[in-house]
């Protein structure tokens, strides 16, 4: 395997003075390539935060984050946003499906901002197969499970083909069986198709579906196991 995600000394502060707060104190970790891990603690441990950096939703007040081999820490805006077009899957609680469109419609949305025009349904219809959906492509949200809604918001992330899949509380509105069936299928995708999947939660026995847990108490780590 080789190095996807390189984490040295991470540090986020917010607010200044007495309003100061350390969300993370000095973070250092790695992920390689076909690993499932998951970022674990409890909330105000500082997984959130961490999940944003990751994410290059945010950036770190100092300490170096490489995705790839690239200081992601350094980048601008415009650059942290093409990674997450390009680089990352996102998988949220919430879904953030559009309700207007079809799933195989809300699936082809990343690959139409990348602006491309070809081969764009085929890689759609694809990426909802993977996840057992080829007979829902042209049902909305509103007429889908939400077991169903959740594997259309995995098979949206995969379809750019992401170094990273990142998942936050995957499960968090769906039954402990609908819930059990996402995990099963992270967990399938990453050992048969080797995908590196990051997923975020407070919960112990969804962790247990990881290869490796890096546990975070107080901003900063606590044990991994």
């Amino acid at each position: 395997m080789n190095r996807v995600i390189e984490v040295e000394n991470l540090v986020k502060v917010y607010g200044m003075g007495e309003g100061m707060v350390q969300a993370l104190r000095g973070v250092t970790f790695q992920i390689e390539r076909g690993e499932f891990v998951a970022l674990m603690g409890p909330s105000g441990s500082g997984k959130s935060t961490l999940m944003h950096l990751l994410g290059c939703l945010d950036t770190p007040t100092s300490g170096r984050y490489q995705l790839e081999g690239e200081d992601a820490a350094r980048l601008s805006n415009r650059q942290r946003a093409h990674i997450r077009n390009q680089r990352i899957g996102f998988v949220f609680q919430t879904f953030n499906l559009l309700p207007r469109l079809s799933a195989l419609e809300n699936v082809a949305l990343p690959l139409r901002y990348r602006g491309r025009a070809q081969g764009v349904r085929d890689l759609a219809i694809q990426a909802l197969t993977n996840v057992g959906l080829a007979d829902r492509l042209q049902h909305r949200p509103a007429e889908l499970s939400g077991g169903q809604r959740q594997r259309v918001a995995i098979a949206r992330a995969l379809v750019t083909n992401p170094a990273i899949i990142l998942a936050d509380e995957p499960t968090g509105n769906l039954d402990s069986h609908t819930g059990a069936d996402v995990l099963a299928l992270l967990q399938r995708l990453n050992q048969d198709d080797h995908r590196t999947i990051i997923l975020v939660t407070h919960d112990t026995h969804l962790a247990t579906y990881a290869g490796r847990v890096i546990t975070l108490q107080d901003g900063r780590i606590n044990r991994e196991w």
